[in-house]
């Protein structure tokens, strides 16, 4: 008879409730810290709507970081905060999204959201390049100006596995022009004779942050914030392909950088679906609930709350793992790419309602 040996590693392998428990006992620790700081955030963001939960707390983060680097026993929870739990907000903010969506917001504001988006992310690409900012940050700041600020951001940051320095710069940089935007943008509606629909396919894809579109687009009037919310909801549908998009560039860059070849024979839907992101994924089947009605209405208001805090946990460790010494290395040029977007995204988005029937 012959005797089946067992490998030594197999035989000493604890059970999954054994590895799970001690895995939470590791990250504990650096994920309570993280929590914390989301919380005081989420008060300074109750008081300072304007700043936000999320902005809150990638800036205590940030003023804590050093402080806090010198605990190792937190580095592990840290980076399960940034990493995970960022995933987990993106998944729960599909249950705020409707794809019937996409339909109710009229065809007249498809053209105007993708040329915007175009212009966005081409700028970002070319001229960040030309003034020789890093590959990933110039997509952060391109995806955070041209879809849905920090919301973006996370999504995007797993996908090309972004480092917290870029995460914080981009996110820095994107809330000092939504500030902007908030007090910039009423008046230029008033100075261009905007309508109430006008002005909400205007703040609807030109302004990042939702809690920013609200702002701008409701002190134009109720219409234009009612319209705008939903212009910008469907903008965030535009996570999904530029998450799938980079992805698929990442892979072919690795394959390069391994020297390995995608295999011929693996068919062609498998290759895809290997390129999806699992949150991406839990982030459509979310989404779908939504528009099925499988998610009641009444929960609408407290699932968005538990995004935002979870965002705001995520941005908190962000924060924490942040080198300050880097930020300030990268000096000016990131936050003029930014400038240079806003205006961009701003000005396409006044021509192509002008232009467009």
């Amino acid at each position: 008879m012959t005797e089946v040996s067992i490998p030594p590693t197999a035989a000493v392998r604890p059970p999954l409730r054994q590895r799970a428990g001690a895995r939470a006992v590791q990250v504990a620790p650096g994920v309570g810290v993280a929590v914390v700081i989301a919380a005081v955030a989420t008060v300074i963001g109750h008081f300072a709507p304007l700043l936000g939960a999320p902005v809150a707390g990638i800036v205590l983060g940030v003023l804590l970081s050093s402080w806090l680097r010198r605990y190792s026993a937190l580095a592990p929870g840290v980076g399960y905060a940034k990493g995970f739990v960022l995933q987990l907000a993106v998944v729960v903010l599909g249950s705020q999204l409707s794809l019937h969506q996409v339909v109710h917001v009229g065809v007249g504001s498809l053209p105007v959201m993708l040329g915007t988006l175009a212009v966005c992310l081409a700028l970002a690409f070319l001229l960040g390049r030309r003034m020789g900012i890093d590959r990933d940050l110039r997509t952060l700041i391109g995806v955070g100006t041209g879809i849905c600020g920090a919301s973006a951001i996370a999504a995007v940051s797993p996908v090309i596995r972004a480092k917290s320095n870029d995460i914080a710069y981009a996110v820095s940089t994107i809330f000092l022009f939504n500030v902007l935007a908030v007090l910039a943008f009423p008046p230029i509606g008033h100075a261009f004779g905007l309508s109430q629909h006008d002005f909400g396919l205007f703040a609807g894809t030109a302004v990042n942050d939702t809690s920013s579109v609200v702002a701008a687009a409701t002190t134009y009037g109720a219409a234009a914030g009612n319209y705008a919310v939903v212009v910008k909801l469907t903008r965030t549908l535009m996570i999904i392909p530029i998450c799938l998009g980079l992805a698929a560039l990442v892979r072919r860059r690795d394959a390069r950088t391994d020297g390995t070849t995608v295999r011929t024979e693996e068919h062609a839907l498998v290759r895809a679906l290997k390129l999806v992101p699992w949150f991406l994924i839990g982030f459509l089947i979310v989404a779908a609930a939504n528009t099925l009605g499988l998610v009641p209405a009444s929960s609408h208001n407290a699932l968005q709350h538990v995004s935002l805090f979870l965002i705001t946990v995520a941005l908190s460790a962000i924060g924490l793992s942040t080198d300050v010494a880097a930020l300030r290395r990268a000096g000016h040029r990131p936050l003029l790419l930014g400038l240079c977007l806003w205006v961009a995204v701003a000005t396409t988005s006044l021509l192509l309602q002008w232009a467009l029937p």
